[in-house]
């Protein structure tokens, strides 16, 4: 049986192996022909992406999205996106640094989720906890949805600058636990260290009993944490969907900033009831932003930079020179150029 990281490894590489035969597929295809207005993508329970936003709120146009199933994983998430099982998919741009620097043919488009000072990934112990230090965090279990991540990079962000050796951080022993149960696995006991953010953390904090011992906006304060990617050969063959899909992402970000926080929420029970996926909306109450830092999901050398430098320093990147320009554009988002009607 491979452990979670093997796991991560094997997907990885087989999603480079397929990739070499779509990018040969999608060269061919490049040179004509209609472009899709079909999108397949993953959703997540309970939850309404800016995509999904954006698609309500009609933005889309004629282009279409078709959901194919959930996922609690951003880095399934690009490595499917990466095979071709969809068309599009979203996840912490350290993630992205790393599958691009495995050679994958795939380049983020815009920014679509984040932290701020009201949604951020934070990591709680019980109050009673005699967790007080990162140092006290060796020999303990944080419970995270995926390795490889965001919570994964954030907590080995927190323990190297408390100064823990890389001997020592080995020790912190990360565990995958499905984001609706994290809560719960905690407060049984079976991990010390609980990763929740945005409506499932506020949930949990107004059940009571728990306190943050760090979070990703104390440690870098507001930033862009994740990015939509596609395939180089999806994004040459069509140009013009994309634009529609970023840019009507763009837009429905901004536009759940200008809104009142009770207009966004009402929206996002209409479209879980229209969806019919059998979904709790109960934490959609706690909903407050989507936490990205940039007009309209605009992405910056900074959103990946941070994680670059980060990775290389802890030896999981080779030295090849990667650079932010190489993961990213905001070519195909009218809406950072200022050209969006």
């Amino acid at each position: 049986m491979k452990t979670p990281r093997l796991a991560v490894a094997a997907a990885l590489a087989g999603a480079l192996l397929a990739t070499s035969a779509l990018s040969a597929c999608g060269s061919a295809a490049a040179g004509g022909g209609a472009q899709t207005k079909e999108l397949r993508y993953q959703g997540w329970v309970g939850q309404v992406t800016p995509a999904e936003l954006a698609e309500d709120l009609g933005y889309l146009g004629d282009v279409k999205l078709k959901w194919i199933g959930n996922t609690i994983s951003g880095p399934q998430d690009i490595q499917a996106a990466t095979t071709g099982d969809i068309d599009f998919g979203g996840a912490f741009n350290g993630a992205i640094v790393k599958l691009k620097a495995s050679k994958a043919p795939i380049t983020a488009v815009i920014g679509y989720y984040g932290a701020d000072k009201d949604s951020y990934n934070g990591f709680f112990v019980p109050e009673a906890s005699p967790i007080r230090t990162a140092r006290d965090l060796i020999g303990k279990k944080i419970g995270v949805n995926t390795l490889g991540a965001h919570a994964e990079a954030i907590t080995k962000t927190y323990l190297k600058r408390n100064g823990l050796t890389p001997a020592e951080i080995k020790q912190v022993e990360l565990v995958v636990v499905p984001p609706v149960n994290t809560e719960q696995s905690l407060r049984q006991g079976q991990i010390d260290v609980a990763s929740l953010s945005g409506a499932l953390r506020d949930k949990a904090l107004e059940h009571g009993g728990l306190r943050p011992l760090y979070t990703d906006f104390e440690l870098l304060g507001p930033f862009t944490g994740g990015s939509y990617v596609v395939r180089n050969d999806f994004l040459k063959k069509n140009p013009d969907t994309v634009r529609t899909f970023v840019t009507a992402t763009a837009k429905a970000i901004d536009w759940s900033r200008a809104q009142p926080r009770d207009t966004v929420i009402a929206r996002f029970r209409s479209i879980l009831t229209k969806r019919a996926r059998s979904e709790d909306d109960s934490q959609l109450k706690f909903w407050k932003s989507y936490g990205v830092a940039g007009k309209g999901g605009t992405i910056t050398d900074a959103d990946f930079s941070t994680w670059i430098e980060w990775l290389d320093s802890i030896g999981e990147l080779k030295d090849d020179g990667l650079k932010p320009a190489d993961l990213y554009t905001n070519e195909y988002n009218d809406v950072a150029s200022g050209s969006a009607r």
